[in-house]
């Protein structure tokens, strides 16, 4: 039998690697981008056709490759950042494994022009899948310009797995940040078929956060610096109120790496314990400075995932810092001991006699429902106050005279009033919406003010056995209806009391308006007085062109104005009293969450969003009126049990339980 095992060639051994480091096209952004800044660049371009898809091309103005080190840099395990295992271990370079190039021409077509600043020539190198098609001499500027074809042209289940353009954009853009964050100093020019997305100057920290998430995220941060034996940090956290449920601005960096780190990630929400919203992550720019030799680089091929020598004790560092910078900016409460109306503790007089039991003496000839009693609770009997020897009655005397109560005039010396017979008549002539909110006498009929639009009931649910069940007793009765700390609503059923969740019912209705407008393109939108410009940063704004037409089928009068702006001039007539901007920031939030299903549909998608957006929170009081429309149009909905995520809407506390309780 012969032998079976054998020495795979380069070209197969290079596309098994590319699996590993070229996931999407967002990972050869991230390979070439890191090597450039290795390279000692100052200014790095990124241009992208169709998502990185059709075009990749990334120039820097670093240090250049002479002929011979460019044709060697696309061979595996060809590096200039190591040369021995003990340099592992003092990393400070962004790569280091010598597999990204490779793996890039493996599976694309790649072109390189490269010149070192001493050369007055650089080098023009064509490779296909691996394979050298040509390398020439060629005038070009100092510096690197890589341009990468047809990702995955030669690996056809790894393109047909890639999503839409505009997902891979994004995460383009993610890739983009990360790096861009950890170097302020350096120039950055992100270009989407030829519109330009990010044009970043040189700057500070602070500075480079503003212009890559918007200028309004400079108010809400926070800066921590904190340095110890172990490591030290610096960076900005966010405040508690303007926490988000998605983290998407979370990052942690270690000597200008971005990493993951779940551990030191539950250390900073343990720091914001019982400060935060529920279901909320606050935002965080957090620059770990180590010793190399502490941390271990090397174990995956993307190289996010840092193991530390010491995490617990890093893990009690962030916490500390970061609850530190939250006291000193008045985040969380604190006990102030010099306050004018802090509680004066008595001190006994070390001088003065045996202090003894304090006596309570009580008259019990006293009638307070005498009219002219001239009861003086402080005449005949002397007040003991055991860090005093004696009290001055004539002090108590006019204490007394000038606080002492009033004497009631007795019920003989009132008057009383008779109503006249006929009383009705004076509210014969009023409108009907201005009669008293309350039946008078049982002679007249209440006409109560009409209620929002947002709440008028629907059509009652057609179907029998879910009438049996949440039949509702008394239901023309405004009073079979009572808020539980404006969370709940309580109204009491054949079976017992139910129990309804006021926000997650609330979301149910207006998600099905939502979903019926988007599905038939019949959302109306309610005019706002004055138009709103939003800025958004680039990933908002990239998604939110893509989804805009489907936001407008929900109500939204919305159109784009100027670079990563747009301009509200109406919202969907089902909102009440929302504020523009922040409605739609919340609904791209909650469709950002929506996507991590991706069974959801675009727009069932934005109409759970909306609905989660604009639902009525919890705190507010809800009058019997709004109470009853909120429990009409539930019932009237296809799913009245649950909201759109799989939540619980409705719970019966039934009358067998309620027995068994006081029994």
């Amino acid at each position: 039998m012969s032998d079976i095992i054998q020495i795979l060639p380069d070209s197969v051994a290079n596309q098994i690697a590319a699996g590993e480091v070229v996931q999407r096209p967002a990972s050869v952004v991230k390979e070439l981008v890191e090597n450039a800044i290795d390279a000692g660049s100052t200014a790095i371009k990124i241009n992208l056709k169709d998502a990185g898809k059709t075009l990749i091309q990334i120039i820097d103005n670093g240090c250049g490759m002479s002929a011979t080190d460019a044709r060697l840099s696309f061979e595996r395990h060809a590096t200039s950042k190591i040369k021995a295992a003990k340099d592992l271990f003092a990393i400070r370079t962004m790569g280091f494994r010598g597999e990204a190039l490779a793996s890039i021409a493996a599976i694309a077509n790649v072109e390189l022009k490269t010149k070192r600043t001493e050369d007055e020539l650089g080098t023009h190198l064509v490779i296909d899948g691996s394979e050298l098609i040509s390398q020439d001499s060629v005038a070009c500027p100092s510096g690197s310009n890589f341009i990468v074809k047809n990702l995955f042209f030669n690996v056809p289940a790894r393109r047909k797995f890639l999503k839409a353009n505009s997902t891979e954009l994004r995460n383009i853009i993610t890739e983009f940040q990360r790096i861009t964050l950890s170097n302020p100093d350096i120039e950055f020019q992100l270009i989407h078929n030829d519109v330009e997305i990010y044009n970043l100057t040189p700057s500070n920290r602070r500075q480079r956060i503003s212009n890559v998430f918007g200028r309004s995220i400079n108010t809400r941060l926070i800066s921590i610096d904190t340095n110890t034996s172990i490591v030290k940090l610096t960076g900005f956290i966010g405040k508690p109120k303007n926490a988000k449920r998605k983290s998407d601005e979370q990052f942690f960096f270690v000597n200008n790496r971005y990493m993951r780190h779940p551990y030191f990630h539950k250390a900073v929400l343990l720091a914001y314990d019982k400060i935060l919203p529920p279901d909320t992550v606050p935002p965080y720019f957090i620059f770990f400075e180590v010793d190399p030799n502490i941390i271990d680089i090397n174990i995956h091929p993307t190289k996010t995932e840092i193991k530390f020598e010491d995490e617990q004790a890093i893990f009690q560092i962030i916490q500390a810092s970061i609850r530190e910078a939250l006291g000193k900016f008045n985040i969380v409460p604190s006990i102030d001991f010099d306050e004018d109306n802090s509680l004066e503790i008595p001190v006994a007089n070390q001088d003065s006699s045996e202090i003894g039991v304090p006596m309570i003496k009580v008259n019990h000839e006293f009638n307070p429902f005498e009219a002219d009693t001239t009861y003086n609770p402080f005449a005949g009997e002397k007040t003991y106050n055991p860090f005093e020897q004696e009290v001055n009655s004539i002090e108590h005397n006019q204490f007394y005279q000038e606080f002492k109560p009033k004497s009631k005039p007795s019920q003989s010396s009132s008057p009383k009033k008779d109503v006249p017979k006929d009383w009705d008549k004076l509210y014969q002539d009023r409108e009907p919406d201005l009669i008293p909110d309350y039946p008078i006498g049982g002679q007249k009929e209440v006409k109560r003010p009409p209620m929002p639009d947002y709440f008028q009931p629907k059509e009652a649910p057609q179907n029998q056995i879910q009438q049996q069940i949440f039949q509702r007793e008394n239901s023309a009765n405004s009073q079979s209806f009572f808020q539980l700390k404006n969370k709940y609503i309580l109204t009491p059923v054949r079976s017992g009391l139910m129990i309804i969740d006021q926000r997650k019912a609330h979301e149910r209705i207006l998600f099905e308006k939502f979903r019926n407008s988007v599905e038939n393109n019949q959302g109306i939108a309610q005019q706002t007085l004055f138009p709103q410009t939003i800025e958004f940063n680039a990933s908002d704004y990239t998604l939110l062109q893509v989804i805009i037409e489907d936001v407008k089928a929900l109500g939204f009068d919305i159109r784009e104005f100027g670079k990563k702006t747009f301009v509200i001039n109406g919202t969907p007539a089902d909102i009440q009293n929302g504020d523009p901007k922040e409605l739609l920031e919340n609904l791209l939030e909650n469709y950002k969450v929506n996507q991590l299903d991706v069974k959801v549909k675009v727009r069932e998608n934005l109409a759970k969003a909306l609905a989660k957006a604009s639902a009525v929170n919890y705190g507010k009081s809800l009058s019997s009126a709004e109470m009853s429309a909120i429990i009409d149009q539930l019932f009237a909905c296809e799913t009245p049990n649950y909201t759109p995520d799989g939540k619980t809407i409705v719970s019966v506390l039934e009358t067998q339980e309620l027995d068994k309780r006081f029994r």
